[in-house]
């Protein structure tokens, strides 16, 4: 099996590397602030997918689901 192409590797890695900060930065978050993220993400990609990863529909799916999620965590107190 061959190895993949050097950019292949140095993407996978960098992408990791990303995650990884991307996860540290949410220690300091309230439950609030989570829930809005965790909304905005999942808006994101729903509204990505079903508009077929148009840009205006990833950003409108994200300030709905960053809206919702915000929205949810105070019904919760």
């Amino acid at each position: 099996m061959p190895k993949p192409p050097l950019i292949n590797r140095f993407m996978g890695t960098a992408t990791l590397a990303v995650l990884a900060m991307g996860l540290s930065a949410c220690s300091g978050m309230t439950q609030q602030e989570k829930s809005t993220a965790i909304g905005a993400g999942v808006g994101a990609i729903g509204g990505s997918i079903l508009t077929g990863g148009s840009t205006a529909g990833t950003v409108g799916g994200a300030a709905v689901g960053g809206v919702i999620g915000h929205e949810i965590d105070k019904s919760k107190k």
